[in-house]
């Protein structure tokens, strides 16, 4: 409260007089209370200084109230003159908090990407390279990108590129520390892709829309609209299981794949380190001899080496028998060939003299003639 808006605001007496009234009043309490202490009746003594003290306490307490009146005038009047410049310095403090919290949002957005890119794995794994990609307006393609990757991190032409998404395209060149992406959409992109659930093979078409093509589907009915769609693998360019996007009906009747990639910005994308299949194997592994360790198989016990002779012993006795099953029935064939051989000649033999005798035997005089 002001010292204006107090019950007093017209004494106009001035603070040195009000002091030394406090003083005077202080001092004669002292002189009463000493002169007390030499009396001999203490009750007296004491009944006189609580009346003095009663007396004194508001006294003072009206005496001391312009003081601790002009006292918060004084700190009121401080507060309104220094409120601009403490305004001046709190705008100032939340500029600086508003820069900070963008800058925060900022780098709490990137970090987020970079953990989704860190968390995309193929089987087998494959080594990646992580960079950024910038448009490229002035290339030969429609639909490119610009990568901070080159020969240098290892990156060759026809790497396969990802985003946090999925497959984005494929680098189409590359030089010391740049590459140029190609990407899904563009007009010269031709990769081989599987619809997931029917494993049935196509080929993904750019077309400089958003939504390429789904071309060379083999099979009838073996693709329906939200078919989830990856990379099959075909012809080595890509892994197999690279997720690119779902299928969907285009107004034309032509089924189109909506990309996985087109979710976000193309920025931040992984180039994976990768050739053909023959890196992810060990060739000596294939062309290894498969029965290179007999050579170091340990011996056979006794009881193991008289089980592997009775096995051997029966199954060459079942050999001998079979063999001699065979000689027999082979015999008995060629018997039976000799007999019809025989039998098919005296058959002939009998056939070419049958009509020799029927030549020979003249006919036998008839009964009429005779008696005539």
């Amino acid at each position: 409260m002001a010292f204006r808006d107090g019950p007093f605001d017209n004494m106009k007496l001035p603070l040195a007089w009000v002091a030394a009234v406090v003083v005077v009043v202080g001092m004669i309490a002292s002189i009463f209370m000493l002169a007390g202490s030499n009396q001999k009746d203490a009750t007296r003594v004491s009944y006189m200084r609580a009346g003095v003290e009663n007396a004194a306490a508001p006294v003072g307490e009206v005496l001391s109230a312009p003081v601790r009146w002009t006292g918060n005038a004084f700190e009121y009047v401080q507060g309104y003159f220094f409120a601009v410049s403490e305004n001046r310095r709190l705008r100032q403090e939340i500029a600086e908090l508003n820069d900070w919290r963008d800058e925060a949002i900022a780098l709490k957005n990137i970090n987020g990407r970079y953990e989704k890119m860190l968390g995309v794995h193929t089987d087998p794994p494959i080594p990646m390279v992580t960079g950024r990609a910038v448009t490229d307006a002035r290339g030969p393609f429609a639909r490119a990108r610009l990568v901070n990757l080159g020969t240098g991190d290892g990156v060759q032409a026809g790497n396969p590129v990802l985003s946090e998404h999925g497959v984005v395209g494929r680098i189409s060149g590359v030089s010391g520390r740049v590459s140029r992406l190609v990407l899904l959409t563009d007009v010269s992109s031709r990769i081989p892709v599987m619809v997931e659930r029917t494993n049935a093979r196509a080929i993904l078409t750019g077309d400089a829309s958003r939504n390429p093509r789904l071309d060379y589907v083999r099979g009838v009915n073996m693709v329906q609209a939200g078919d989830r769609v990856i990379t099959s693998g075909d012809g080595g360019g890509f892994p197999r299981g690279l997720p690119i996007g779902t299928v969907a009906k285009s107004v034309d009747g032509s089924w189109r794949v909506k990309l996985f990639s087109e979710r976000a910005a193309i920025d931040y994308v992984r180039v994976l380190l990768f050739q053909d299949f023959n890196q992810l194997i060990d060739p000596s592994a294939i062309t290894a001899p498969t029965l290179s360790s007999l050579n170091t198989a340990p011996a056979p016990t006794p009881q193991q080496a008289a089980a592997i002779a009775d096995a051997t012993t029966r199954r060459a006795t079942a050999n001998e028998a079979a063999a001699e099953r065979a000689r027999q029935a082979e015999a008995r064939a060629v018997a039976r060939e000799q007999a019809e051989a025989q039998a098919r000649e005296l058959a002939r033999q009998q056939a070419a003299t049958a009509p020799a005798q029927n030549t020979a035997t003249p006919p036998a005089p008839s009964n009429g003639n005779t008696g005539g």
